[in-house]
């Protein structure tokens, strides 16, 4: 968790006042071990949703998505965050406008939907403007980036494409990954996207 993330969260919703960490399921108090078994709950979730991808029926199943992989941490996986986040200095999508995000994100995967399996720029423009609202609607307190970039992986595999836009140790993938959703440049995502996207094997 980057600390130029700001959340406004007075009443400790989601941290535990001594320690400054999220409250968790295992009650880890340490921030080095809490990061070591966050990151292997989630990657052996992960796997699970490689093999059994979840269906996607629209923005709701983000949530499923983040339930699914944050299950084995937090209580309030899978839910919409109560808290503002703020990066930088920019504000991601109020909460009191969440509605509004989810019926805008519904259309576009409506839109992408629509999308010829052939045409793969299409497809790599939609994926890059669905994945710039999902960051910036970033409905979650923790877990955002991973859970869009699955999120992203099986929107491409409903069109017969691999997409992953984590793959390990590619340096140059990472870093415009970032530039694109931290400036909200979609020629970047889109062309990073189309790079990357391969017909499924």
């Amino acid at each position: 968790m980057s600390s130029s993330y700001k959340y406004l969260d007075p009443d400790y919703t989601y941290t535990d006042p001594n320690s400054g960490l999220l409250r968790n399921l295992q009650d880890i108090t340490d921030p080095d071990v809490l990061l070591f078994v966050e990151s292997s709950a989630v990657t052996k979730r992960l796997q699970e949703i490689y093999h059994n991808p979840i269906k996607i029926n629209g923005i709701e199943s983000l949530f499923e998505i983040h339930k699914h992989l944050f299950q084995d941490i937090y209580a309030w996986a899978g839910m919409r965050r109560k808290v503002e986040i703020s990066k930088e200095g920019k504000q991601f999508f109020p909460t009191s406008y969440f509605d509004n995000a989810l019926k805008y994100i519904d259309s576009l995967i409506t839109d992408y939907n629509k999308i010829p399996k052939d045409n793969k720029y299409l497809i790599a423009k939609k994926l890059a403007e669905i994945l710039d609202n999902v960051n910036y609607f970033h409905p979650f307190r923790e877990g955002n980036g991973r859970t869009q970039r699955e999120f992203l992986r099986i929107l491409a595999l409903t069109k017969g494409l691999t997409l992953n836009l984590n793959p390990p140790d590619n340096i140059i993938v990472y870093e415009k990954y970032m530039k694109g959703t931290i400036e909200s440049n979609i020629e970047i995502l889109t062309d990073l996207i189309f790079e990357l996207i391969e017909k499924d094997k």
